[in-house]
């Protein structure tokens, strides 16, 4: 059968929308246009917003200069970015491309720090006075400096100040430079004893002729961080002490538990070591003299002299000095006695005065000892070490668990154990405690992190979320506001026709409403259209009416 084709493609539901568009009024027709394009807004922006990346920050508190140049790589490489009036004025960029895009940006020089370095020498201009090359040198060196500092990864930032007096011709005049420095450090970052004392040498070495106690560091909260000045550093605790005890002990736990792990077991000792340890530097400088060996023979003649003198002659008289002294001297008697005679023969001269002198001096040598002892730091005062051995482990036959303490001798076979293997010394008052006991089991258990507090499940949770939010304010933004809107919009569908009722159906309703004129006239047409259906029948399909026929003939007989 030929059908006829319609006039139009459009299909029927799409034509009777139409239809029904067309007979609305135009105020409808402007909320329906509204809405729609409500609708189509609303869904593009939460597209947008959920393709919107997380921006994190690139730089922070950079210089106007730097902020400048950054900008204008970022436009080149064709990168999106943000500006954040909070926190100094951060640029900010797509989470996912931070690190590329500062790699990239630090190949390029940037940023440069903001403080000027020895670039200022290079753009002299001609003519500039000394002073002016002075100060330019100064500015120069002062951002040099700075910068060095702030390479280390707890300083955020960095301010150095020189002080360099100008030079003297006269050596009694000289002063000495002095710098300081102020440190600007990262929240919850501090700098430790050794850090400080790194950057006061770095500024020691750095600038001619400046010592270590002309240099002072500051951090931003006004601590006074460089201590040299201070006469008590050398007494004050010294971090590297701590951690020097500390391994020791360790040291000592770890060879008391590795001698008597394969006697009782791993998990069946536990030892802990004490050391007393003394830090004290000692400087001493002695001059021993021991006296001489009393046998001349033995010691060791280092010079000797003697000196002997002999004197003859008359003793000259002497007086008692006064006005007697001034007197003229008697005449001296002659030899030859009155009468001519001379003295007899048996007669002796006087004795003649004589004078000796006798002198020796011998010098030994001295015995003498200078010693110059220097005592390192870190002896071992004391030792005291405290050990626990459990119980022995047995299993019966019957496969029942039962502990029994050790015996004594076992314990003292542990007790030597350790005590050679910590050194143990009387002379230096170590001491040893060796334990017995029952060890409790260990039923604490590791508890993994919860699935709400990992943190790729927190995002993940925070993407899905963000997703759900926004089907759901689409969602109700069309059930319960355009949904409600439209239905105000449209008329009410027409109430539908009354069905035809035909065929047995019909006939069926009539026979309830007793019309037996009407009954009739429907069975005719029944009649007659089952009629027409079997002629038709015959028509088409002769062979299947033929076997019909002769099947109702066979039946009946």
């Amino acid at each position: 059968m030929a059908t006829v084709p319609s006039e139009s493609n459009t299909p029927p539901s799409t034509a009777i929308r139409l239809e029904q568009f067309s007979q609305l009024s135009n105020q409808k027709k402007l909320g329906l246009i509204l809405s729609a394009a409500a609708v189509i807004a609303l869904l593009v922006g939460a597209l947008m917003w959920s393709q919107t990346p997380d921006y994190r920050v690139l730089y922070n508190n950079v210089s106007d200069q730097d902020g400048a140049a950054i900008i204008t790589a970022l436009q080149q490489m064709n990168v999106p970015y943000k500006f954040s009036e909070s926190g100094g004025g951060a640029i900010l960029i797509s989470e996912k491309q931070v690190h590329e895009i500062r790699l990239r940006l630090a190949g390029q020089g940037l940023p440069k720090g903001g403080l000027p370095g020895f670039e200022l020498m290079e753009n002299q201009k001609f003519g500039s006075s000394q002073f002016l090359e002075q100060v330019n040198y100064q500015r120069a060196l002062e951002g040099e400096l700075a910068r060095s500092v702030q390479s280390l990864s707890a300083v955020q930032s960095a301010r150095v100040h020189l002080a360099i007096a100008k030079p003297s011709v006269f050596s009694r005049e000289k002063q000495q430079p002095s710098v300081s420095v102020l440190l600007n450090l990262y929240p919850g970052r501090v700098l430790s004893v050794e850090q400080v004392s790194a950057i006061v040498h770095l500024m020691s070495s750095s600038v001619p002729n400046l010592p270590v106690k002309n240099v002072t560091v500051v951090d931003q909260n006004g601590n006074l961080l460089s201590t040299q000045n201070d006469s008590k550093q050398d007494s004050r605790f010294d971090a590297k002490q701590l951690e020097y005890i500390q391994e020791l002990e360790e040291n000592y736990i770890r060879r008391i538990e590795a001698i008597l792990t394969p006697i009782t077991g791993a998990a069946n000792v536990r030892a802990q070591v004490t050391a007393d340890m003394d830090f004290s530097r000692i400087e001493r400088a002695e001059e021993i003299y021991r006296p001489n060996n009393t046998e001349s023979e033995a010691a060791a003649i280092r010079s000797q002299q003697t000196l002997e003198a002999t004197s003859t002659g008359s003793k000259i008289d002497g007086g008692i000095p006064g006005a007697l002294t001034n007197r003229p001297p008697e005449p001296a008697a002659a030899p030859i006695e009155a009468g001519g005679e001379k003295k007899e023969e048996g007669d002796k001269a006087p004795p003649v005065p004589t004078d000796q002198k006798k002198e020796s001096t011998i010098n030994y040598e001295v015995d003498k000892t200078v010693q110059h002892t220097q005592q390192s730091t870190g002896n071992i005062k004391r030792l005291s070490a405290a050990v626990v051995v459990n119980y022995r482990k047995k299993v019966d036959e019957n496969g029942e668990v039962t502990y029994e303490p050790l015996t004594a001798e076992e314990i003292k076979e542990i007790n030597n154990l350790v005590r050679e293997a910590m050194g143990y010394s009387e002379k230096r008052g170590d001491s040893l405690t060796v334990t017995n006991g029952l060890f409790t089991a260990d039923t604490a258990t590791i508890l993994d992190i919860p699935l709400w507090k990992d943190p790729d499940v927190i995002m993940l949770a925070k993407e899905i979320g963000k997703q759900l939010l926004i089907a759901a304010v689409v969602l109700f933004f069309f059930l319960k506001i355009l949904r409600p809107f439209l239905r105000s919009l449209t008329p009410p569908p027409p109430p539908p026709e009354p069905e035809k009722l035909t065929g047995e159906a019909a006939l069926g309703q009539l026979s309830e409403q007793g019309d037996g004129t009407a009954i009739q006239a429907i069975q005719k047409s029944i009649f007659d259209e089952n009629l027409k259906k079997a002629k038709q029948l015959a028509i088409d399909e002769p062979a299947i009416v033929a076997n019909v026929v002769k099947d109702w003939i066979s039946k009946n007989g």
